[in-house]
C-alpha cells in the first residue's frame, strides 16, 4: 500500500511515500542527572506525559506517514520497543547499530533500507530528543520540504532565532528557489558561535538555527553519500546487505558498519553538497540541549518558576526545580536550576546550564557510576534498583513485567535471597521449579543455576538480598537467555 504524504504544490495528500527516520543516539549529558548514557533524555517525559521519543514518533503517525525507522544502539532496543508500543506505534522498524558511527552512517543505513523497496521515497530525518510545539506550522514547513526533496534537493529546517544562542549551529539563507515557495538555497553553514558572533548573526536577519532535521529522497541521499563519502556508502551498504533479524530488530553487520568513518551528516553531506536547501520555520523547535532550554519551554508560576515532582518553593524566582525522588525545597534564590534524582543532586545557575556536561566529564574521570548509569537500571524483562548497600551485602528491588523472565544464570561470588512482595514468581533452582507467592521467599546458594519468571498478568515485585565478597553485575554467567544477551 502506498502511504499518503504531504504535497505542497497540490496543497493536500498525494501518492508520495514519506518515511520518518528517527536517530536515537547520544547521552544528553547536558541534562544530567536525569539524562545519562544508560537512559538518555529521549526516554524521559520532560514536557508532557509522553517521552521525547514517543512525541517524535507520533509526529509522523499523526500526519498519516509511513511507519518510522528508528536507528539506535543495541543496549536501548527493548526500551525503544516498549515505548513505541505504549504510544500505539506497532510497525516501526528498529535498526541496531553495532557501534556508534555518528549520524551520516546511521542515516545511510536507513536510506539503503528504504531504497530496497522505493528509492524515490522521501526520508524525514530527525533526532529522537527534540521538542516541537506547533504541529500545524511544522506541517506547512514539511509540505515545502517534501516538494523540494521531490525536486532532488536535500532540505533542512532553519529555525527563526529568538535570541543569540551559542548552543546551535546556524544556516545562512540564500535566494529563494524558483518554483518552490518558502524554500531557499543554503549560502553557508556556520559552526556554533561565541556570544558576540551569535548576536551579529541574529541581528543580520539572514541566519537561522540549524535544527538538524533533513528531508530528502533515499536515492538522492545515497548518491550524495557515494560522491562525498564513498567509504561510508560502501561499508554501510554491506552492513545493510548482510544484516540479520534478531527478534523484532534488524542488526546491521558489525564488521562492515564498524569500518565506516565516524562522521556527522553535516560534515559528510550538508556542508559539501550543491543540493542543500533550507525551509525557514517557526514551529517552536528546541533540541532541549540544556536545563535552561527546558525552563523556557515549561509552564511557569507567577514568579517565573517551573517545577516538576515533589517540590516546595518560598520566595524563589525564575528557577527550574525538578525532583524525581525525595522532596526538594528551594527558598530565597533566583535563576537557579535544581534537579534531584534518587542518587544525585545538581545545582547550577541558569546562565551556566550548558556547563553541566563539564561536571559529567569530571565524574566520569573520577570513575563515578552516577555519570553514566541511574540507580534504576532497565532490562528487557523490567528493571531493578538498589536500595541499600553495605560491606558484603546489598538489597535491591526487582520488577519483572508480565510473561517475562530473566536469563538462566549462576554466580561465583554471591548468594541471593528473594522475597516476593507482589505477584507470583516461578523460580528455577538447579533441577527444581518453585512457585513463590506474595510474602513467600526462596534462597539461592552460591553457584546455584537459577532463573526468575513472571507467569502472571501483573508486574512481579520482589526484594533481593545479595551476600558475598563481590557483588558486581559482571558476576553473572548466562547459560540461556531469551533476549540474546551474552
Amino acid at each position: 500500500m502506498t502511504e499518503r504524504s504531504l504535497d505542497h504544490n497540490q496543497g493536500n495528500f498525494a501518492e508520495t511515500k514519506i518515511v520518518p527516520v528517527i536517530l536515537s543516539g547520544g547521552s544528553g549529558s547536558r541534562l544530567w542527572p536525569v539524562s545519562r548514557g544508560s537512559y538518555p533524555k529521549q526516554f524521559w517525559p520532560l514536557l508532557t506525559d509522553k517521552t521525547l521519543l514517543q512525541e517524535t514518533a507520533l509526529r509522523g503517525q499523526n500526519a498519516g506517514l509511513s511507519a518510522p525507522i528508528v536507528v539506535c544502539n543495541a543496549e536501548h532496543r527493548f526500551i525503544i520497543a516498549e515505548q513505541l508500543r505504549e504510544a500505539g506505534i506497532a510497525d516501526a522498524r528498529i535498526v541496531l547499530e553495532p557501534v556508534g558511527r555518528n549520524s551520516a552512517p546511521a542515516i545511510a543505513a536507513a536510506a539503503f533500507l528504504v531504497a530496497e523497496q522505493d528509492p524515490d521515497a522521501v526520508l524525514w530525518i530527525m533526532a529522537a530528543d527534540a521538542a516541537i510545539t506547533d504541529a500545524n506550522a511544522l506541517r506547512t514547513a514539511l509540505q515545502s520540504a517534501v516538494s523540494a526533496a521531490n525536486a532532488g534537493r536535500i532540505v533542512t529546517f532553519g529555525m527563526k532565532p529568538t535570541k543569540p544562542e551559542t548552543g546551535y549551529g546556524y544556516i545562512e539563507r540564500g535566494d529563494e528557489i524558483a518554483g518552490i515557495p518558502n524554500v531557499y538555497s543554503v549560502a553557508q553553514f556556520v559552526e556554533k558561535p561565541n556570544a558576540e558572533k551569535a548576536q551579529a548573526l541574529v541581528a543580520d536577519g539572514r541566519y537561522l538555527w540549524n535544527s538538524g532535521m533533513f528531508v530528502a529522497q533515499a536515492r538522492t541521499f545515497l548518491s550524495e553519500t557515494e560522491a562525498y563519502e564513498p567509504q561510508v556508502y560502501e561499508n554501510v551498504r554491506r552492513s545493510v546487505a548482510e544484516r540479520h533479524t534478531d527478534m523484532d530488530f534488524e542488526r546491521l553487520d558489525a564488521a562492515s558498519f564498524s569500518a565506516a568513518p565516524d562522521i556527522s551528516v553535516d560534515y559528510a553531506i550538508a556542508e559539501r553538497t550543491k543540493l542543500a536547501a533550507v525551509v525557514p520555520g517557526d514551529f517552536g523547535w528546541s533540541d532541549i540541549g540544556s536545563w535552561d532550554a527546558l525552563w523556557e519551554l515549561s509552564p511557569k508560576d507567577e514568579d517565573g518558576n517551573a517545577t516538576y515532582g515533589d517540590v516546595f518553593l518560598d520566595r524563589a524566582k525564575n528557577c527550574y526545580v525538578r525532583s524525581d525522588g525525595i522532596v526538594a525545597t528551594v527558598a530565597g534564590v533566583e535563576d537557579l536550576i535544581v534537579v534531584v534524582t534518587q542518587d544525585a543532586v545538581m545545582v547550577s545557575h541558569r546562565d551556566r546550564a550548558q556547563d553541566v556536561k563539564h561536571m559529567v566529564a569530571r565524574l566520569t574521570k573520577a570513575g563515578r557510576k552516577e555519570a553514566l548509569t541511574h540507580n534504576r537500571n532497565y532490562r528487557p524483562w523490567g528493571f531493578y534498583e538498589g536500595l541499600i548497600q553495605g560491606d558484603r551485602f546489598q538489597v535491591k528491588r526487582i520488577v519483572v513485567d508480565p510473561n517475562q523472565k530473566l536469563s538462566l544464570q549462576k554466580h561465583f561470588h554471591r548468594a541471593e535471597h528473594w522475597v516476593v512482595v507482589e505477584g507470583t514468581a516461578i523460580v528455577t533452582r538447579d533441577d527444581e521449579k518453585h512457585m513463590v507467592r506474595e510474602n513467600e521467599s526462596i534462597y539461592l546458594p552460591l553457584g546455584a543455576v537459577h532463573r526468575l519468571e513472571n507467569p502472571g498478568k501483573i508486574p512481579l515485585t520482589l526484594i533481593e538480598v545479595q551476600s558475598g565478597p563481590y557483588l558486581g553485575e559482571d558476576d553473572i554467567v548466562r547459560i540461556e537467555d531469551v533476549y540474546s544477551r551474552s
